[in-house]
């Protein structure tokens, strides 16, 4: 028998499964520790008029997915009406079958519209209409969408020189949903770009309120941008790199390598490998210091055609996997760190799955029974985030380490719809282990499976990240009275 699309058996092909899911999983909150959210519009509880605003607008994958259909870029970043951008993207919906955009556009439509339909050129103005119809009441403000998915904490993605003001308005306004900063120093690690590093050298020590003309006052004023960060409730850092920066180098030639560059003068491979080899250990002690948890997506090929780099800026989906050696320099970095007791709570994410098992068998190598599962790998990431990425991640983590530990699945999302991710993951662990069971692989316990996929799903996460002051007396799906 054919089952229906998108059910509420969806990707659960076994009666284990299903209930793994429907009587543990589903239910759990969410703690989206890692997204690109922008905090301003939460700020300002932001009513968007359109489907097209809060989906399309700076989506990339999407865009990507219509560049690939022949879309003119008119109707994707250009001065198309919202209306037109709309109306491409369902044409370019039907052809992306058994992409992970087809499963998530329908998940999405489902859970936050109550659609059931499938988008396609047919359908579009009626789909249209019904979701700008919802997206115009209060209890589509982007406060009450955060609600309705049951998010709990939002860990957004911020520059050291952030002022975080707009953290600081939600954090005196409460809501029920805690939205906490995470430091993302990577524009401190630039030295390539010398025009540009120097300018935001100059807007990091006036956050700091401090003048950097030397390496120790770049330290500096990290430090303070570290500790502001810290009193407004960041416990995570973040860093998104090709691969990690572990060259031999004195503190002399350090020094003298910013000095160079701070007068404008470009650095050799060598300095560069240098001081950014030594500015990763000293940002990694500070979180260690701090109790933070450090976090290294590693892998991306950023910016590859330049063309379109020039002409739309980075971040507009001409990004790939890279395939940039991993082993020996994530082992040499974590060991210069456990080598002195400085090793922070540590999440790894690879972009490239030929890194899959090298990264389950490291995180192995640094724990030390402080925590549980100290060294995390993190879920599929980026274009690893979709049903065969996040079961091979699932079955590599367990062949290899601990998936009871596993902190579980983020959104990594600039959209305030892309909380459907989590339910995609969480049915996709339940299948698995539902299967398990039905294969005698594992015991009909559901006391103890049901007990691992809500430790999954949210307690796992809640209990690493310090998040146990959560608050817990929002009503599932409760909306607020917007003001």
């Amino acid at each position: 028998m054919k089952k229906p699309f998108l059910d509420d058996d969806f990707l659960l092909h076994t009666e284990t499964a299903r209930q793994l899911y429907h009587e543990f999983a589903k239910a759990m909150p969410i703690i989206d520790y890692h997204c690109h959210l922008p905090p301003d519009q939460i700020a300002q509880d932001r009513q968007f008029e359109n489907i097209t605003q809060i989906w399309l607008y700076g989506d990339h994958y999407k865009w990507r997915a219509m560049r690939t259909n022949g879309v003119d870029e008119r109707y994707i970043t250009g001065d198309a009406s919202d209306w037109e951008k709309f109306e491409k993207w369902a044409e370019t919906v039907p052809q992306t079958v058994r992409n992970p955009l087809y499963h998530w556009t329908h998940l999405e439509l489902q859970r936050y519209f109550g659609i059931t339909e499938v988008l396609n050129k047919d359908s579009a103005r009626r789909i249209y209409k019904a979701c700008n119809d919802k997206l115009r009441t209060p209890e589509y403000s982007v406060k009450n969408l955060l609600l309705k998915m049951q998010v709990k904490v939002v860990c957004t993605t911020d520059d050291p020189a952030d002022s975080l003001e707009y953290h600081q308005a939600i954090a005196a306004r409460p809501f029920g949903v805690q939205i906490l900063p995470a430091f993302r120093p990577d524009k401190a690690m630039a030295p390539e770009d010398v025009t540009a590093y120097n300018g935001y050298l100059d807007k990091l020590g006036a956050a700091a309120d401090i003048a950097i003309a030397t390496y120790d006052d770049l330290l500096e004023a990290l430090r303070r941008r570290h500790d502001f960060f810290h009193a407004q409730g960041c416990r995570l850092s973040d860093h998104g790199l090709e691969r990690l920066y572990t060259a031999d180098y004195t503190a002399e030639q350090v020094a003298s390598a910013f000095a160079q560059v701070r007068g404008g003068q470009a650095l050799s491979q060598a300095d560069t490998e240098a001081l950014k080899s030594d500015l990763l250990l000293a940002l990694a002690r500070l979180d260690h210091a701090r109790g933070w948890t450090q976090q290294f997506h590693l892998g991306a090929l950023r910016n590859t055609n330049t063309r379109q780099l020039r002409q739309l800026g980075p971040d507009t989906g001409w990004d790939s996997m890279g395939d940039f050696p991993q082993g020996r320099t994530l082992a040499t970095f974590l060991d210069r760190l456990d080598s002195s007791d400085q090793l922070a709570k540590t999440i790894l994410y690879n972009l490239n799955p030929a890194d899959n098992e090298l990264m389950a068998t490291m995180t192995g190598n640094f724990q030390d029974g402080t925590v549980a599962g100290k060294v995390q790998w993190g879920s599929g990431w980026w274009f690893l985030d979709q049903k065969d990425g996040m079961e091979k991640q699932i079955n590599a983590l367990s062949n290899m380490g601990l998936l009871s530990q596993f902190v579980g699945m983020l959104t990594d999302s600039r959209s305030f719809l892309s909380y459907p991710r989590h339910e995609y993951f969480r049915r996709v662990l339940c299948n698995l282990l539902g299967t398990d069971v039905e294969n005698g692989e594992l015991p009909d316990d559901m006391a103890l499976l049901g007990g691992i996929v809500e430790n999954i799903c949210y307690y796992n996460a809640r209990q690493y990240f310090g998040f146990d002051a959560i608050t817990e007396n929002v009503t599932p799906g409760a909306s607020l009275v917007n003001s």
